[in-house]
């Protein structure tokens, strides 16, 4: 676990409840490849404006998003090994390092999809501890995506555990870019495997106030969304991420 200090809704389940304020869940989220600056600023216009727990954005921008969230409370959070994981761990690091040294609060990586889907817990913990190492010596924390649309429920498990024996801090769904997205079932299972500690994510298709309500009962401590507006407002929020 990190020695960053971090809210008390960063990790564990029940930190925060349902009833609160939505807004603390949210990492307001912009991933698409084009993303320009005036759009990548204009997130994080919103996530000061609705005090947002994090602005989740790929490691090009993370210099950018640290200077315009600058006093607003807001945490930067940037991507890693994105959003396929099927980069070397020691590449992995690198990048991430690169993120945290840019400013980043907050790590979320992909893990090696192909590792779980084989059942090697091993490689899965070399692939984790490498980033975590990386983090976590900047003061960082670290979020693992295992991409649950891609893994059966065994190699979910296998995946949060790992995660756990690795240092995460957190277990995250989904890129949302690798079909499908988080479901209550997911988060219900990543939440029993890895107890009340950790935090989990649910990322991936999350586009309404209901919808995240859903995921906080089922054991989510974090959500990630493109929708993040429309999710404090009542309203629907679109696809787009």
């Amino acid at each position: 676990m990190s020695n960053a200090a971090t809210p008390t809704d960063q990790t564990g389940a029940g930190t925060v409840s349902a009833s609160g304020n939505i807004a603390s869940y949210i990492d307001h989220t912009l991933l698409k490849p084009e993303a320009s600056e005036a759009e990548i600023l204009k997130v994080c216009a919103e996530a000061a404006e609705y005090h947002f727990k994090s602005v989740c954005v790929n490691p090009l921008w993370v210099k950018t998003v640290k200077t315009a969230l600058k006093r607003s409370g807001v945490l930067t959070c940037s991507v890693i090994g994105f959003p396929m994981g099927a980069t070397p761990s020691d590449v992995k690091a690198f990048e991430a390092r690169g993120a945290v040294l840019d400013g980043a609060d907050e790590i979320d990586m992909v893990i090696n999809i192909a590792a779980a889907r084989a059942g090697d817990k091993g490689a899965l913990v070399d692939d984790i501890s490498a980033v975590a190492d990386a983090v976590h010596a900047g003061g960082a924390i670290l979020k693992v995506i295992i991409e649950t649309a891609l893994l059966s429920d065994d190699q979910k498990v296998l995946a949060c555990q790992a995660s756990v024996e690795a240092g995460a801090d957190f277990v995250k769904t989904s890129t949302g870019f690798n079909g499908g997205g988080a479901t209550a079932e997911d988060i219900a299972l990543m939440r029993r495997t890895v107890g009340p500690d950790l935090g989990v994510k649910a990322s991936g298709g999350v586009r309404s106030l209901a919808d995240a309500q859903a995921m906080i009962a089922a054991g989510a401590t974090r959500i990630g969304a493109s929708s993040g507006i429309a999710i404090v407002k009542g309203e629907q929020g679109s696809s787009s991420y």
